[in-house]
């Protein structure tokens, strides 16, 4: 199956008009029919995770890399996370297993310097649980509209904060009336450093 037969299926199985994925996703009807119907065949990574969340299966389900042989203990590689330009999800998956039985559920190739403070390099392959929230100073992967990024997480009453482990670059502060658009994807717990 492909991931648009996927998605379908997805929505079919958990009862879901067309218009209520659109509302989830925040966009428009006819955008959600592209996605089923395949016309829309790139889809950015963020999508992925926000509809793995809408239908309440793994983003690893969607893009088809549980349905090929990885092992019992790999984890689907699910693409990059990076600040910057949104990253398309691809359905050729690797899988990589997890360090020190360290819980997870996906992995994410690191595009980027902002966490070298935290021994977290360009190339790295950072583990992600998925989770709603962290405590704050923990490292996440948080989706900011429709990008994926890295960063230590600082919540208060009235302001989310994402902190780069890299003095270059300035922390992202969002008002409560902003954080609207920000999700925590998961609490990076593990990290396989590349050889490069």
């Amino acid at each position: 199956m492909k991931l648009h037969e996927r998605i379908k299926k997805c929505r079919l199985d958990r009862g879901m008009t067309l218009l209520e994925v659109a509302n989830a996703l925040g966009v428009r009807e006819a955008t959600a029919q592209r996605y089923e119907s395949g016309e829309i065949k790139n889809l950015k990574q963020a999508t992925v995770l926000e509809m793995a969340r809408i239908f309440n299966c793994s983003p690893a389900y969607l893009m088809g890399c549980e349905e090929k042989n990885a092992g019992k203990n790999s984890l689907p590689l699910l693409g990059k996370i990076a600040a910057g330009q949104p990253i398309l999800a691809t359905e050729d998956c690797e899988y990589f297993s997890p360090i020190n039985d360290t819980r997870a559920d996906f992995c994410l190739r690191v595009k980027g310097d902002s966490m070298i403070g935290a021994g977290i390099k360009d190339g790295d392959i950072v583990f992600i649980r998925k989770q709603d929230s962290v405590d704050d100073g923990e490292i996440a992967a948080v989706l900011v509209e429709d990008e994926a990024t890295l960063k230590r997480v600082y919540i208060s009453d009235d302001a989310v904060t994402l902190i780069s482990e890299n003095p270059k670059y300035k922390p992202m502060v969002y008002t409560k009336k902003q954080c609207k658009n920000i999700r925590i994807l998961g609490k990076a717990v593990a990290c396989h450093t590349s050889l490069n």
